[in-house]
This record gives structure tokens, sequence and C-alpha cells, in this order.
């Protein structure tokens, strides 16, 4: 207990072991179902399965302990989401990588995300992007999130050409969501200890008896296979236009994401100070991902999950992250988890974030617009880092119209035109 003080430092926090423990199960079980999933993402690039899912594993694992003791920030590092759509379906299906090429565009943009992240680079980019536009990341996170626990749940679904519509309420999976996502209101608007594990725990149990089949990951594994793919990095095409490509937007994504999503978390807590190295942190996780056989990770929404559940400091991330290496025995069990158990937790956390829209002031369009565009593109398009360009390009576009151009840094100018020619590029490949 007192080493984990000396490290952690509980209470200048004004938190407790307990709490930090409690916190960091939560945000386990909340992002728990990224370990089949995006094994199974990156199966479709080619990466073996049971590979996929024990770097996805060691990948978050390493990363959560890396934020801990470098950083001592409750923050979450696994895999992303939509980063490992983009390595699958644009490096590999699109760029026509192979995945060991593509594990090498992973390691080159982490280096180059480190490089900005370990100078002074890292505050220039944070300082050139307005308040406004950070406020609006952290908007369209939290209604990206609760989109994704809508669908998760069963309560809105696609249907042919991905048109958005109300589920099936006589489907039982979508009466579970409901009847678990009442009781997650209840346990959390009463502040009721452990409110997110209970909630699980019902969702689970309430799944059980209503005979509803939860999600399932493949349980039998072959270790060896897992030779196959740590390490296995091939810059073969490095010296092809594609393989830079890839690394430019590679690297653009994780910059972006990840100062959006690490500013957003640290102020969520009030911690803005531990900022920089939270961003050291996760930078480094990034790069140790290609060689551990994964797309990148990133300082992932669910951690506002932990966040809410009382995690203040490290402990919450180490907790999490040695769970995640626990689960290579426990995987067969985890599948006992249903989506509706877990989904009430991801809209009412998405619900929470996007509260921070009432510290955004909207009286001057030229700032309101490209926010605004930020909050509604990240969940339409189902792409965080699209959403954030789409508001990147608008705002200096809007500035120079209105002829408040000296409103906007060189640096977001420079921004700007990166994501500009990023937009460009891919339409001609």
């Amino acid at each position: 207990m007192k080493a984990f003080e000396h490290v952690f430092k509980f209470k200048a926090h004004g938190t407790s072991l307990k709490q930090e423990m409690l916190a960091g199960s939560v945000g386990y079980f909340t992002i728990v179902y990224i370990i089949a999933v995006n094994a199974l993402i990156l199966s479709e690039a080619g990466i073996p399965f049971e590979g996929a899912v024990l770097a996805t594993i060691l990948a978050s694992f390493v990363g959560c302990l890396v934020m801990a003791f470098w950083a001592n920030a409750p923050i979450l590092l696994v895999p992303g989401m939509g980063i490992n759509a983009m390595f699958t379906f644009t490096l590999v299906k699109s760029s026509g990588l192979s995945w060991q090429e593509a594990l090498g565009v992973v390691l080159i943009s982490g280096i180059l995300f480190m490089v900005i992240a370990f100078t002074r680079l890292s505050g220039v980019l944070s300082r050139a992007i307005p308040q406004v536009l950070k406020e609006a990341i952290t908007v369209g996170l939290g209604m990206f999130l609760m989109f994704i626990g809508l669908e998760k749940g069963g309560i809105i679904q696609r249907g042919e050409s991905s048109i958005i519509t109300i589920g099936d309420f006589s489907d039982w999976k979508v009466i579970a969501t409901i009847l678990t996502l009442l009781l997650t209101l209840f346990l959390f608007i009463r502040n009721v200890k452990g409110q997110f594990l209970w909630s699980i725990a019902f969702g689970t149990i309430l799944g059980l008896v209503l005979g509803i089949e939860p999600s399932t990951a493949s349980s039998t594994f072959h270790w060896s296979e897992y030779g196959d793919v740590f390490g296995q990095i091939s810059f073969k095409a490095i010296v092809d236009i594609p393989f830079w490509i890839a690394v430019f937007s590679m690297t653009m994504v994780l910059v972006f994401e990840n100062i959006g999503l690490v500013s957003g978390h640290t102020a969520m807590i009030g911690q803005e100070h531990k900022y920089p190295r939270a961003f050291q942190a996760n930078a480094f996780s990034a790069l140790t991902s290609g060689i551990f056989g994964t797309s990148p990770t990133v300082s992932t929404v669910e951690s506002a999950a932990a966040m809410t559940a009382g995690g203040r400091t490290g402990m919450t991330s180490f907790t999490t992250g040695v769970l995640f290496l626990a689960s290579v025995l426990f995987i067969p069990y985890l599948k006992w988890i249903p989506d509706h158990a877990i989904a009430p937790i991801l809209i009412l956390i998405g619900g929470v974030m996007i509260q921070n829209i009432r510290h955004m002031d909207l009286g001057d369009l030229t700032e309101a617009l490209p926010a605004i565009f930020i909050i509604v593109m990240i969940p339409f398009t189902y792409s965080i880092a699209d959403g954030i360009a789409f508001g990147f390009v608008l705002y200096p576009i809007l500035k120079v119209a209105t002829g408040k151009a000296k409103e906007v840094s060189l640096t977001l100018y420079i921004i700007a035109v990166l994501f500009l020619l990023n937009f460009i590029v891919h339409a001609i490949h």
C-alpha cells in the first residue's frame, strides 16, 4: 500500500487504492470488447486471428503500464477503433501494402509521433488549436460514444445502404439494453459505489435469464502462431509513394486524434498539467504497437468510464493493464458479458462528455461552424480523424473569408493544408 501511495500519490489526488482499482476494473470491463473486435478487424488484413488477439492484449497491457508509471494518469491505452479499420481497409486493402508493411507504417508513424510528443512541437500544436475546437472534439467524441452504445445495444441499427433505423423494441436484446440503461442511470445519479460494475453484472445476469446469446470470441488459441506476428515488420515498400502516403495519414490521425483525446481526458478530471506526459506515454505505446503486431494504441474514449467511476491516478490504468494481461487466461469466460451490458455505460459516458458543449462560445459563426462540423462529422463519418479534419480545414477558411486571418496561427494554417492535401491524395488514390 505504501509503495503504491509513493508512486501514485492517492491522498494528493483525493482518492484511494480501493477506488482506483475499482475504477480500473470498470475501465477494463468497458473496453475489454476490443480484444475480439480488434483481432477480427486485423485478421481481415491477413494477420492470424490468434496472433492478433495476443498482440491486442500485450499492446494494451504495456500501453496502460506506460501511462500509469510515466504520466500517473487514469487514461487507458488500447488499439483504437477507427484506426484499426484504417490499418486494414486503407493501408492493406486500398493501398496494397502487406500487413507486415502496414506494421512498418505503424512503427515509423510511432517514431514521428514520439518526436512530436517529446519536443516543443507538442506544445506548439496544442496551443495552435483554438479552445472551441478542443471542446468540439470532446463533444464529438461523446456523440460518437453514445452512437456506438446505442448501436451496440440494438436501440438503433444499420439497415440497407447503412441507413440508421430504430431497433426492434420487441427484441429481447433491446429490452435488456433499456432495462440495464435505466438501472445504470439510476445508480449513476445516486452515485452508488461500483455503479458500472453493478450494471454490468445486472446486464449479464439478465442476458442469461432471457436467453440472449452474447457476442463471442474464439476461445481456441495456438500460441505458436504469435511467433508469426510479433516483430514481423517489413520495410520492403519503403521506397514506394503509397508507403509514405500511409505514414503521413497514420501520423496525422495519431497526433491529432490523441491531442483531442488526451486533452479531453485530462480536462475532464481537472488534471491538465498531466497532458504532456500522458501524450508522451501515448506516443511510446503507439510505437510499440507495431512491434507487438497490431494497429496503434490510442487514449481510448472509454477512459471516461474509468474516470467517472473515480479514477484519478495511474493506478487506474495499471489495474486495467494487469486485467488485460490476466484476460489471456479468462478469455473463454469473458464471452459471457453481452453487448447490452456494456452499451448503457457507453451511452451514459457519451452523454457526460457531450455536456462540454456548455463551455463553447458559439456566438461567432467563424468559431461555431467549424466546431459544429467536428461534432457532427465524427459520428456521421464514423471516423474521429475525418471529423477533426473537416473542422480544422473549415476554421481558417472562414477566418480568411471574414477578414480575420490574423486570428489563425501559422501552425494551424499548415495543419489545415496538410489535412486538405490528405483528403485530395485519398480522393486520387
